[in-house]
């Protein structure tokens, strides 16, 4: 279940990446809205991640959180944010999802 806490978490971690980028496009209420979206993201994310490693390594448990948040907020910035899908950085996109993997096959 703790896994599952944990990928939620990292996903959290992509939303307020998600909003920082909405925010920096916009102005006004809205750009302040993406950032009090930041806030909850951000503490919901560290709260999550704070219930998963009560019972996983830490080690594994924020390696696997920092790498979700890392694969989740690339793709955001190609698929959204319209940033260059370069073959570098997709090969070493695919290297550090193989390596979270490793992380989680590993972990006791």
């Amino acid at each position: 279940m703790n896994w599952i806490i944990l990928i939620i978490a990292g996903l959290f971690e992509v939303a307020f990446a998600y909003c920082l980028g909405k925010a920096k496009e916009t102005s006004g209420n809205e750009m302040y809205l993406w950032y009090a979206g930041f806030l909850l993201a951000l503490v919901t994310s560290m709260s999550l991640l704070i219930k998963a490693t009560q019972t996983l390594p830490i080690g594994t448990a924020y390696a696997v959180w920092t790498g979700i948040g890392a694969v989740g907020t690339v793709l955001v910035g190609i698929l959204v944010f319209k940033e260059p899908a370069t073959f570098l950085r997709i090969f070493f996109l695919v290297t550090l999802i193989g390596s979270i993997v490793g992380l989680k096959a590993v972990a006791h």
